[in-house]
């Protein structure tokens, strides 16, 4: 990815029609990821997002279902349209860039959308970060960003590691609790190759599991895997609308409890945006800003001015890829040109944008 603050944000008007035709069974149709990019910027400038805000957001969209990660894709397009119609994210306004200290760079996204701050913030970030060996960029009071490992992939294909972490609304409890203080709070890393590109990333939740994943298994009416979440008494269940009503686990119990209070506390602590405990649902139409930080760790390979980062990178890679089947997780881009999408959901999408050509 390009590290230009309006990279990726050109978008390709010509018809695609012809693909759209491509289904594989009755269910799905077969599209290319140009255009789902052209769709969601076409919803996203109908609903009143300006060019470089609209463009920014669905290139997002459309790399998350190009990479498979269907509910940071598609899946929120709606989400977004009527969250700006309704003022709950605001899609007209630039981020505020400033430097309060020599290694932070900090971003008010004045209560837009997190890629569009990212956006802006990120060339002084990569520029501070080369300079003073690390940085610290700041997103705050932004929309959330679903995919974080969308925003440290592109700190590593600048040549720098990427960490990254955000809060999202609580819908996590405590070890032996049964209320809700945190929520999915992910954390993401992206490690750049020596040669370029990506040697390895990972972007998970610090919860069990998504809850957009609990959400698309009650609407297909299938049940989840106990350890995914516990009911409002505090038991674990495999019914998805009692999960809904109740909160999700941790990953690995209180391992995965004390990343997630990490995560909180850089996204909301360091940002000056709100706890988990004070947003409401992230989906819901209507209801004041998401207000959500992100925090991301940009860092010099080569802080310390010697090889030695390339060398254990190198033995680390080799360790793993001698194991049949084994491999460094996001070390093999697998990203697509064209996916399968749901027709259902297609067919509600070409409404946000009925009428938006004459």
């Amino acid at each position: 990815m390009n590290n230009n603050p309006t990279a990726n944000t050109s978008i390709d008007h010509s018809s695609h029609s012809s693909h759209a035709n491509h289904a594989n069974n009755a269910d799905t149709i077969h599209l290319p990821i140009s255009q789902i990019r052209e769709i969601s910027y076409q919803a996203l400038r109908k609903h009143g997002a300006i060019d470089w805000i609209a463009a920014a957001v669905a290139d997002a969209v459309a790399v998350a279902e190009a990479k498979g990660n269907k509910i940071c894709g598609l899946y929120y397009l709606e989400s977004y349209c009527q969250q700006l119609q309704t003022g709950r994210v605001q899609g007209h306004l630039t981020p505020i860039v400033s430097q309060p200290k020599p290694s932070a760079v900090y971003v008010d996204a004045q209560f837009g959308f997190a890629q569009a701050a990212f956006a802006k913030g990120l060339p002084k970030a990569i520029e501070t970060a080369q300079s003073q060996g690390i940085c610290v960029l700041s997103v705050a009071h932004a929309h959330t960003c679903t995919s974080l490992g969308y925003f440290t992939e592109q700190i590593a294909h600048a040549g720098l590691i990427g960490i990254g972490m955000t809060n999202a609304s609580a819908i996590v409890s405590p070890p032996n609790g049964n209320q809700p203080v945190i929520g999915t709070n992910p954390i993401a890393m992206s490690v750049p190759a020596q040669s370029g590109g990506i040697a390895f990333q990972f972007d998970q939740s610090t919860s069990a599991v998504a809850l957009g994943k609990i959400t698309m298994a009650k609407a297909a009416g299938t049940k989840i895997p106990l350890g995914w979440a516990i009911d409002a008494a505090g038991q674990p269940t495999d019914d998805p609308e009692k999960a809904l009503g109740g909160s999700l686990c941790s990953a690995g119990g209180y391992k995965g409890w004390g990343f997630g209070l990490m995560a909180e506390i850089f996204a909301a602590g360091l940002t000056g945006s709100v706890n988990s405990s004070d947003v409401a649902a992230l989906k819901a139409p209507e209801g004041k800003p998401h207000d959500l930080g992100q925090c991301y760790l940009l860092i010099d390979p080569q802080i310390n001015q010697h090889e030695s980062f390339w060398q254990r990178l190198s033995q680390l890679t080799e360790a793993v890829n001698a194991q049949d089947g084994a491999r460094l997780p996001g070390s093999i881009d697998k990203s697509s040109n064209a996916v399968d999408v749901d027709r259902a959901l297609w067919d509600k999408l070409q409404l946000l944008i009925k009428d938006s050509e004459s």
